[in-house]
């Protein structure tokens, strides 16, 4: 069989899977075990099937490995298709475990307002084995969703069918306890929150674990001010908003880049940090370690939930029980310069 190029000339179709098993002395059915991943072949039958692969440049034809096996060997990914770097990067971290469980990547995004439902039947119009909702915005009532395929979620706001789909993901709330609580051990009578945008469920997460660990201290809640929108120009404002405020003396951002604003607004009050305010962020950006201060912050393990989504994901996709047990170890604190003992502020005036 012969395909038409681009400038109408004719080009060879690609070496098949008889050509592969030909040039390493196999059967077809060796190749299709060794290009699938599979067990019961020797290593060395391995090496060879994989060299022919190698020098013939031998791709397998998915939709023919679907007939085939009755699988596509793919997942997808409903994603908000943001920049901000806990989406990318549990992205990145995502496709990299596929990858190495033996997948392939489809994607798709909500970015443009997309309905994650909607996402969903495009995913299973291209033709996936699995699907995970890394989708972090709630945008609506509870999404009952139906899938033919099982179906795992980073997130809450899904109803997924028993059996048939899984809730995995970072514990923020264990995580915003834990900034707060190094605030509190410090000794500082109370911590100011600098929340996230409440569509977002780390943001309220880290809002709920930030009160969670208020009220086992017996320690008062401050009001909140206005939830910024995850950059750092919101941490600014809220930061210029509680530089006024002498008793101000302990601040958990919910994420690095709303911490970087703040801290830029406590400078220009003349607040300093760690002296007079200390300042916790959320992410460990690559930055964070870099600024003056360095940043203390909650450093998220992506990697480990990501790759506990994909483990929890095949399980259901080869009708084997989920494995157990938490995403390893998701979240740790990583203090550093931003963060010191209270010392009490020299005035109870408001700041100008």
């Amino acid at each position: 069989m012969t395909t038409t190029g681009a400038a109408g000339g004719r080009r060879r179709r690609g070496p098949g899977m008889t050509e592969v098993a030909r040039a390493a002395g196999v059967s077809q059915k060796t190749v299709s075990r060794v290009v699938n991943g599979e067990p019961h072949v020797s290593p060395e039958v391995r090496d060879r099937v994989l060299k022919a692969v190698r020098d013939l440049d031998y791709r397998p034809n998915t939709a023919a490995r679907a007939l085939l096996l009755g699988r596509y060997r793919r997942i997808g990914v409903v994603s908000l298709g943001s920049s901000l770097y806990g989406p990318s990067t549990l992205l990145i971290a995502l496709e990299r475990a596929m990858q190495r469980a033996g997948y392939s990547v489809a994607l798709a995004s909500t970015l443009e307002g997309q309905r994650v439902s909607v996402a969903v039947d495009a995913l299973l119009e291209q033709g996936v084995d699995g699907i995970v909702l890394s989708e972090p915005i709630d945008d609506g009532p509870p999404l009952r969703l139906t899938a033919d395929v099982p179906v795992v979620s980073l997130g809450e706001g899904v109803e997924l069918e028993p059996g048939a789909g899984a809730l995995v993901g970072a514990d923020g709330v264990a995580a915003a306890r834990l900034a707060t609580e190094h605030l509190l051990s410090l000794g500082h009578r109370t911590v100011w929150h600098i929340p996230g945008p409440q569509d977002w469920w780390a943001a309220r997460d880290r809002l709920r674990g930030w009160r969670e660990a208020l009220a086992t201290a017996g320690a008062s809640e401050p009001p909140l001010p206005s939830p910024g929108d995850w950059s750092p120009a919101s941490g600014y404002a809220a930061g210029r908003q509680l530089a006024r405020l002498a008793d101000v003396t302990a601040v958990f951002a919910a994420n690095d880049d709303m911490a970087i604003g703040a801290l830029r607004a406590f400078a220009e009050a003349g607040r300093a940090v760690p002296e007079e305010v200390s300042v916790v962020g959320y992410d460990d950006i690559p930055a964070a370690a870099y600024l003056a201060p360095p940043l203390t912050t909650v450093r998220q393990n992506f990697a480990a939930v990501a790759d506990r989504a994909v483990d929890v994901l095949i399980a259901l996709i080869e009708g084997r029980p989920a494995p157990a047990g938490p995403a390893g170890r998701a979240a740790e604190l990583t203090v550093r310069a931003s963060t010191g003992p209270v010392r009490e502020p020299d005035s109870a005036r408001p700041r100008p």
